[in-house]
């Protein structure tokens, strides 16, 4: 993240971004709901720190861009129903899959961003506190926007997408 800017391209890449804890039940739902205005269902991403990425993901090379979707550890799974085979898809998306549920799609993979101290500083330092704070170098990741609309450029932008009702219009 550098003061000012801003990224370029189809991902939210911590320059434009909700974050949010990837470790909470209702987040997805939530800031599906609430904030982005479009299906409970739709999936976010984890950006997490790229020295710690391999204890989350299944990936072994840097993923600066979000385009890598991998699985997620099995050591941060959590035991499914002996069902889950057979469960309805809605059913399958809140059966609580792992410790990140937030970012943890059905077929547990995720689509991973890795956040490096040499290029991006800022939301590296961001993560480590984090870290400091939960013992998770990882969080949700989504462009700060709702559903039609680019993402916000101005701190107007960002007031305008979390306090003005949506039945305004301008």
């Amino acid at each position: 993240m550098v003061p000012g800017q801003m990224e370029f391209g189809p991902r939210a890449l911590g320059n434009r971004s909700i974050l949010a804890d990837a470790r909470n039940v209702g987040m997805q739902k939530k800031l599906n709901l609430k904030i982005k205005y479009r299906e409970d269902f739709r999936p976010f991403a984890p950006s997490v720190l790229a020295e710690d990425c391999s204890s989350y993901f299944d990936l072994d090379t840097a993923s600066p861009y979000m385009l890598a979707t991998v699985p997620v550890k099995e050591s941060h799974r959590n035991k499914l129903p002996e069902n889950y085979g057979e469960l309805s898809m809605l059913d399958k998306l809140y059966t609580l899959r792992s410790d990140i549920p937030a970012v943890t799609h059905v077929d547990f993979s995720a689509r991973v961003q890795t956040v490096h101290h040499e290029t991006n500083a800022a939301f590296a330092k961001l993560l480590d506190e984090f870290k400091k704070l939960t013992g998770y170098g990882i969080m949700l990741n989504t462009s700060f926007n709702v559903r039609g609309e680019p993402p916000v450029c101005t701190p107007e932008d960002a007031y305008n997408v979390l306090c003005v009702p949506k039945w305004i219009t301008w």
